[in-house]
């Protein structure tokens, strides 16, 4: 299976924007839901916004009126920006893809990870 690819991430200071790119796969980006999820130190994966076919995005509340997620079919690539970050944001920040999702958990059926980006906000 193809990996997705992620970019964007860095070290920015509290209050600090990102933006996070992941490249998906030209012949079938258009047609699949895809996600981005974060994994800090000692604690679990979790989903932070998804975003359907169709473009309908869902964020997990911590994310709602921070991040916003996007994505642009002609380029085959979905975003993730990220504005006023808090240094609980800081994770390796990972996109998947899945046919469909509901809840935009990892539970969900996603494939296709990529290796993940490194975000790092220091207060």
């Amino acid at each position: 299976e193809e990996r997705l690819v992620e970019s964007g991430g860095g070290m920015v200071q509290s209050g600090g924007s990102l933006r996070l790119s992941c490249a998906g796969h030209r012949f079938t980006f258009e047609h699949l839901a895809y996600g981005w999820f974060r994994q800090a130190p000692g604690k679990e994966r979790e989903g932070v916004a998804c975003i359907n076919a169709e473009g309908e995005p869902y964020y997990k509340e911590f994310a709602k009126g921070r991040f916003t997620i996007s994505r642009d079919n002609t380029k085959s690539t979905m975003y993730l920006q990220m504005n006023d970050l808090k240094s609980e944001d800081s994770a390796v920040y990972y996109c998947a893809t899945a046919a469909w999702f509901r809840d935009c958990t990892v539970q969900e059926g996603w494939s296709s990870w990529g290796q993940g980006t490194q975000v790092a906000v220091s207060s």
